[in-house]
């Protein structure tokens, strides 16, 4: 395995990679999940046909809640609804000025924030210049969502 050192500018890097290729993030149809406390809703985030993150929904809000806080509502409104509301948001958010590293992937972890609060996390290629998919969620997407 070679060795590589983590810079400043690298992070910046990814941080400008993020920076640049958010205005092309585009929410997928929503993935809903019904559960004993209501509707829980997820929406992916696709950049170039690949799921990058998804993002908290709460319908009673009609906006997204914090990363790591999902929550569940007994509103259900329509997937076109969600999709273009997610739009004004993705165009409203902004990439922050700091990121962090994950061994384990190799890759660093950019924060994209709305209204204040970091609602996905972009991974981008530890030199700084490639966004990672999250091959998961682009599978549960395909699976579930994108009707051919």
């Amino acid at each position: 395995m070679s060795q590589f050192t983590l810079t400043s500018e690298l992070a910046r890097k990814a941080i400008d990679t993020v920076r640049k290729a958010l205005p092309l993030f585009i929410p997928a149809p929503p993935i809903i999940h019904r559960g004993p406390e209501g509707y829980h809703i997820d929406v992916p985030i696709l950049y170039m046909d690949f799921a990058i993150d998804r993002v908290h929904f709460n319908a009673d809000t009609n906006s997204p809640s914090p990363k790591g806080f999902p929550v569940s509502s007994g509103i259900l409104p329509k997937g076109e609804e969600i999709i273009e509301r997610m739009k004004v948001v993705l165009s409203e958010s902004q990439v922050l000025e700091a990121c962090e590293f994950r061994k384990p992937e190799r890759a660093w972890v950019v924060p994209v924030a709305w209204e204040g609060f970091i609602i996905m996390h972009v991974k981008v290629s530890f030199d700084g210049e490639k966004i990672i998919p999250d091959y998961p969620l682009t599978e549960e997407v395909r699976r579930n969502v994108i009707r051919y």
